[in-house]
């Protein structure tokens, strides 16, 4: 859906009270990574300090860190023994769940945005044109 962006795109607004496009797009690239690193118990000053050093601007970074995201996740779980998808963790707000239940709101989380991004997209006037769902 990225692939006809521009820089200058980045900066789309729909709402002044909400993320422009580039905040959107750099939250969902690093959703894989933020999110596994969530289910691993790190703290909320570990995630501001993830966040602020991996912050993505351009959409070729947005693509770049998405694709590795989405890589070392697989990674991680395609490690994980049917014992460790059983453990329960818990976030550093207070959310518990097993490895399994987090990978399932990894997905959710995943599926949110990219309605959103599709939306946006469509408001600017740039409908990419997919089915999101078939």
């Amino acid at each position: 859906m990225t692939s006809d962006l521009t820089v200058e795109d980045m900066d789309f607004r729909p709402d002044p009270k909400k993320r422009s496009l580039g905040e959107l797009l750099s939250h969902i690239a690093l959703i894989c990574e933020a999110d596994a690193r969530i289910s691993d118990e790190a703290s909320e000053k570990e995630m501001a300090d993830y966040y602020q050093s991996a912050e993505v601007n351009s959409p070729e970074e947005v693509r770049s860190s998405l694709r590795n995201n989405l890589k070392s996740l697989k990674q991680r779980y395609d490690e994980y023994t049917e014992t460790d998808l059983n453990v329960t963790t818990t976030s550093w707000w207070g959310t518990t769940d097993t490895r399994l239940g987090w990978l399932v709101q990894i997905l959710t989380h995943m599926a949110h945005h990219r309605g959103q991004l599709h939306s946006m997209l469509v408001r600017m006037g740039k409908d990419p044109e997919i089915q999101l769902f078939e």
